[in-house]
């Protein structure tokens, strides 16, 4: 129903002025956290009312759910919320309860931050890197990464969820809203003191004896010094050789001499080494040769290859993809044991970045170079079949362990490659014609055909144009299949090719097991094309007939049909 229909009028223009003057009188602003009267609950929804407001805002009730406050709004209640829009493109307004309580409990958080005063918390839940606290007195939530949950490696932390306690607060992110949190910096604060007394007895060189291993991580070993200072060791100054992780070389309550190698007296913190209490072997790793084979120890299996060590020390790695001349995916599982001595080449050495690379492939010939010395191009091999796909088979040649690579284009001169390629199974024993080598490229491709009498030689001797006799085997509505008289390869005449008067190039007037002759309208053996047509034979016949019997010009617009009819007129004219 249309109310208003001319907004010039008296009536429509006080209305306008008194929805104007009321909208004037508007106090709230976009961005702004306003109390909201929970009006209406259903099951998706929560309304709300908010004076001075043109409709009833909504919110989604997953949003409150998320906030754990679903179950305890009621009707009647009030819930701030963050005016997002007035009235966004459809109308509506825009509001968010999650953003106002992230809005208020980040003052909060700022203030204590500015403040440097802690903040009371508790530990919710685990997390990748460390853990989630929750505010308690916002419910905000934050990050503690695993290095601030304690001044000591801790095995379970289980006694610390839900428990109420202080956290300090070390980093703020405004613009992602993001807070990190402390607790090993609460514990800490207290020690500071007695432990910079303990570090200014240290100094870098120095050798501590018999310091104790006291826990591990993924990065490093701890250890106690004196009973008095935790130390850490890293995992790169455990041991020359690689170690993936502590407890692979240490066992809970060891003693080991460690060297000081950094002391950070703002940090309260001693860095020390083992390893660097003994030479380094890479000092001379110079005395290794380049593509001289060298015997390497198998210490540890991975998915994407071994490390191996040439010496105490002097690791690296042994990739996948050096394990074998002829297999891809070859797994080094299948292949060495831990503590396996193996053959292996030195391909790279870089004292400066200290890394070795070694190939297990190349301690041994190249099997593709065995390969185009014993077989060479042109050389017919026994092979078996050892994989088939849509397209291709793959032949194994035993005696060097490799596969040749056959396509179904090169299996037979006869019939369909990809209809031929079904024939064949695993386990089949073929004989193959070596038709490519290439060594880089580690490839090798065969052709069984190619070792069969090519049926095409039929045509050595023919020409373009040359009358032949085929034998019909089947006809249908796309035209006619035949075989010349001594090939053993099949052709198709195409239906346009049967006649020159399109009305008798019907394949239906012939019947297989029928003898004709037709022409050769294409001959070319290197690209293996060769075409058959009646057409042309009758063109040729009816050139030579009106080059024989008609005058220049005359009879060329005949059907070849009463051509024929004439010229055998003339024929038995003559014999009479």
């Amino acid at each position: 129903m249309e109310v208003y229909k001319d907004l010039s009028n008296p009536a429509s223009k006080e209305f306008e002025n008194l929805l104007n003057n009321q909208l004037s009188k508007i106090t709230i602003e976009e961005g702004k956290i306003i109390e909201g009267k929970v009006n209406k609950i259903t099951e998706k929804y929560i309304f709300l009312y908010i004076p001075n407001l043109k409709s009833e805002p909504v919110l989604d009730i997953n949003e409150l759910k998320t906030m754990g406050l679903s179950e305890k709004i009621k009707i009647g209640e009030t819930i701030p919320v963050l005016l997002e829009k007035i009235e966004d493109r459809n109308g509506d307004v825009v509001v968010s309860a999650s953003k106002a309580q992230k809005i208020k409990g980040w003052d909060k958080l700022v203030e204590a931050y500015e403040k440097k005063e802690p903040i009371m918390g508790k530990i919710v839940s685990k997390c990748k890197g460390g853990c989630i606290v929750e505010h308690i007195d916002t419910g905000s939530l934050m990050f503690l990464p695993g290095s601030q949950i304690s001044d000591k490696p801790l095995k379970d932390i289980g006694h610390l969820i839900n428990e109420p306690q202080k956290f300090a607060l070390i980093k703020l992110d405004k613009v992602r809203g993001n807070a990190c949190v402390s607790r090993k910096e609460i514990i800490s604060s207290f020690k500071k003191e007695d432990k910079a007394k303990i570090i200014e007895k240290y100094k870098i060189g120095d050798v501590i004896k018999n310091a104790e291993v006291k826990g591990y991580s993924s990065f490093g070993c701890f250890f106690n010094v004196n009973n008095e200072l935790d130390v850490l060791v890293h995992l790169q100054e455990i041991s020359y050789s690689r170690v993936n992780h502590p407890e692979e070389v240490f066992n809970i309550g060891e003693k080991h001499d460690l060297k000081v190698i950094s002391i950070d007296k703002e940090k309260l913190q001693i860095g020390c080494s083992i390893k660097q209490l003994s030479p380094d072997p890479f000092e001379h790793v110079e005395n290794y040769e380049l593509n001289k084979i060298y015997k390497a120890k198998v210490v540890k299996i991975i998915d994407f290859g071994a490390f191996c060590e040439l010496e105490p020390g002097l690791t690296t790695l042994l990739h996948s993809s050096e394990l074998s001349w002829t297999k891809k995916n070859v797994s080094a599982k299948k292949m060495f044991n831990v503590g396996d001595e193996i053959d292996c080449v030195i391909t790279e050495i870089d004292k400066d970045k200290r890394r070795i690379a070694i190939s297990y492939k190349q301690a041994k010939e190249n099997p593709f170079v065995v390969f185009e010395k014993k077989y060479p191009v042109g050389t017919i091999i026994e092979t078996s079949v050892v994989n088939k796909n849509e397209y291709s088979l793959f032949v194994s040649v035993k005696d060097l362990d490799l596969d040749a690579f056959l396509h179904c284009n090169d299996l037979t001169y006869l019939n369909n490659g990809e209809e031929e390629l079904k024939k064949y199974n695993i386990n089949d024993k073929i004989k193959v014609k070596v038709l490519e080598i290439k060594t880089e490229d580690q490839k090798i491709r065969v052709g069984l055909r190619q070792t069969l009498p090519d049926p095409l030689d039929w045509f050595n001797d023919k020409r373009l144009n040359q009358i032949i006799t085929v034998k019909i085997i089947s006809t249908d509505n796309k035209g006619l299949v035949v075989r010349p008289e001594g090939c053993e390869m099949d052709f198709s005449i195409k239906k346009n090719q049967i006649a020159i008067n399109s009305a008798d190039a019907r394949p239906s007037r012939f019947t297989g097991g029928e003898r004709i002759d037709c022409a050769i309208a294409e001959l070319d053996l290197e690209k293996r094309k060769i075409s058959l047509s009646i057409k042309l034979l009758e063109e040729i016949q009816k050139k030579e007939a009106l080059d024989k019997y008609g005058a220049e010009g005359s009879g060329k617009n005949l059907p070849f049909s009463s051509l024929s009819e004439d010229l055998d007129k003339k024929k038995k004219k003559i014999k009479t």
